[in-house]
């Protein structure tokens, strides 16, 4: 059986690698490569790469993309590989003029780079410039300069590219007719990669900007091809190397004098001017084109970036005809992926990516750039359920339909619809910084991104993490909406960060996770799903930000108090003969940095200042601690 599916395997790779060479050698017969320096208003020039259709019988619409991560192979007869590797082939055979750009600042192109460059609504001169005008004056010069185009422009992106995609589609240029942010990078310290609620994502954080890492932050002197030359990290076990470096402080060192936006990072512990600026959302005011905003379920890095960037764009253009949201059971840029079957042992039942690409994308952009694409399945909101694995189309995001539902913590680690009834009752641990919980179970590196629908029982074991469950439900749960964790809480310090997991607890009587499609070779389909504790969402907290994330407030030791925040939004259903499960712990390792839990500037904490901390969650008829469900019924 095992050499029958390896020679199925190998001639389904034969298969593969002969269409993928007939595509690329279609594209290259069919499509001219060129490369132009693109002068934006203040002079500055910026490198972009253009292929452009040899057929000239009918003008052709062209899809941008601006980057910081390189438009590369540069040289015109050096052809980017990932065009017939992926579903952007069909771009090719619509007859798409496809460019990349490199943003000002970055690789080949000239100018200052700015992480996150604030939107200027406000421009008053040439020198007055942002992403949006570089936007516009690329798409200006594109429409007046490539041959036989039809005048209509698309914007596509992923991670921070969606970010240039936000501010492309915030510049309004009368061409451009339809955009799609795909997990923008919206707010850094609010919800996506380097901070949630105020908390550092240390390993995110610390591997994209530093000299160890991919070295993102180190600074360009002229424009260049050559990526940065990196040292690599000494210790491949990530908690290992992370809890032995210490402090924020130790990390800085580390990072050096050279890379600014880490410097900047570490000056702004609170959401103050200088990031209030530097939130995306500021840039989603009277946009005209089409808008698609796209994002994963589980993507670790922007998951927050696209639920919130379509919410605000909701607000801030009411009445928009073309303003539409899909979510699907994606980890970052999986919709963009060959593969949208599973994450981790989690499968989706269908390749999703495959749908999302030829009933949603391509369909959007020929419809606005061609006249041609059929938009039957974009509804207002196109979002996947995970747990039933199921597409649902809403008229709106949450539904309207969908009620309230509170889940009270209760003794003996119980969760229960009903307000609980003792008079004194609360559950606790203690948060040693030392000893803090990691965020997967195994021995890893880099950050992985299947930890998102991770077999939590490795955290139930622990003595600091307070497990909570139901009965065995006997009807289907669906949540569809934003996840509220209300916990009444008293601890013995003066700080500490609340991690809240909301989770799928599967029945014991379940087997392995076999799917028909896959070889019985793949080491991820051969996982034990019985009593399977499955992350649904997870959120962080950082205690001195319950109240406000501008104005940081400390702990009264032993006073009980409201920690009250949004785990985010959540589009699953508990099936009947689960449970429902959360978790409670107060580190997350080293996904998020060690609280010292002692109320200081933890970029400039010592060693000293980390301490142990004894945290209570209440559990009574008067300081209830819930979380609140929007549940929709079948």
């Amino acid at each position: 059986m095992k050499k029958l599916s390896f020679v199925i395997i190998f001639n389904l790779w034969c298969i593969l690698l002969v269409a993928q060479n007939a595509d690329s050698i279609w594209i290259v017969n069919n499509y001219t490569k060129m490369e132009r320096q693109i002068t934006m208003r203040d002079g500055i020039k910026l490198f972009t790469s253009i292929y452009a259709p040899k057929d000239n019988s009918e003008p052709h619409p062209i899809l941008l993309t601006r980057t910081p991560y390189s438009c590369s192979p540069y040289g015109k007869d050096k052809w980017n590989g990932s065009y017939w590797h992926s579903y952007l082939k069909a771009y090719f055979r619509e007859g798409y003029i496809m460019v990349t750009q490199d943003v000002r600042g970055r690789w080949m192109s000239e100018g200052d780079f700015v992480d996150i460059r604030p939107f200027n609504p406000d421009k008053k001169t040439n020198k007055d410039t942002d992403e949006a005008s570089d936007a516009w004056d690329a798409i200006d010069w594109l429409i007046k300069n490539i041959p036989n185009n039809n005048g209509k422009v698309g914007v596509v992106g992923i991670s921070y590219p969606g970010f240039y995609s936000t501010m492309a589609a915030a510049s309004n240029h009368p061409a451009l007719v339809a955009v799609s942010p795909q997990a923008p990078v919206t707010n850094w310290f609010i919800g996506d990669d380097f901070h949630h609620n105020g908390a550092l994502f240390l390993m995110d954080a610390f591997s994209f900007y530093s000299p160890l890492g991919s070295g993102f932050g180190l600074p360009r002197r002229k424009p260049t091809s050559v990526p940065p030359k990196t040292n690599g990290f000494p210790v491949h076990d990530s908690y290992k190397f992370y809890l032995k470096t210490g402090p924020l402080p130790a990390f800085s060192k580390l990072m050096g004098d050279s890379v600014r936006f880490w410097k900047d990072l570490c000056a702004h512990p609170d959401y103050d001017s200088w990031w209030q600026a530097r939130d995306a959302r500021n840039a989603t005011k009277k946009i005209q084109p089409a808008m698609l905003w796209v994002g994963g379920l589980f993507d670790a890095e922007d998951n927050w970036g696209a639920w919130n960037s379509y919410r605000a764009a909701e607000i801030n253009n009411p009445g928009k005809e073309f303003n539409k949201l899909v979510m699907g059971p994606w980890y970052h840029s999986q919709w963009a992926n060959n593969d949208g079957t599973h994450l981790g042992n989690i499968y989706f039942g269908s390749n999703t990516s495959l749908w999302f690409q030829q009933n949603i994308e391509i369909p959007f952009f020929n419809h606005f750039l061609k006249g041609t694409g059929d938009l039957s399945e974009i509804s207002e909101a196109t979002v996947f359920m995970s747990g039933e694995n199921n597409w649902r189309h809403y008229d709106q995001w949450p539904p309207a339909e969908k009620k309230d539902k509170i889940l009270y913590l209760q003794e003996n680690g119980k969760l229960d619809w009903t307000q609980p009834k003792s008079l004194t009752s609360f559950s606790d641990y203690i948060s040693d910084p030392s000893k803090p919980v990691p965020y997967t179970e195994d021995v890893h590196f880099g950050r992985t991104r299947e930890y998102m629908t991770d077999d939590q029982r490795f955290a139930e074991r622990r003595p600091d993490v307070l497990t909570f469950k139901t009965d065995l439900l006997t009807e289907d749960v669906n949540v569809t909406g934003i996840v509220t964790a209300d916990l009444l809480t008293s601890i013995s310090t003066t700080d500490a960060d609340f991690v809240v997991k909301l989770i799928d607890l599967f029945p014991d009587s379940l087997s392995y996770n076999n799917v028909d499609i896959y070889s019985d070779t793949d080491p991820v389909i051969k996982y034990p799903m019985g009593g399977y504790e499955m992350l649904v969402h997870a959120e962080v907290l950082r205690g001195r930000y319950r109240n406000s994330l501008e104005n940081p407030e400390p702990f009264t030791p032993g006073k009980i108090e409201r920690v009250k925040f949004n785990i985010g939004d959540v589009a699953h259903t508990f099936k009947r003969g689960h449970h429902i499960m959360v978790q409670i712990q107060s580190s997350w390792f080293p996904l998020v940095d060690r609280n010292p839990q002692k109320f200081v500037n933890i970029y400039e904490a010592n060693q000293k200042d980390f301490q142990k901390a004894s945290i209570r969650i209440y559990h009574d008829e008067k300081n209830p601690s819930n979380i609140l469900l929007p549940v929709l019924k079948n």
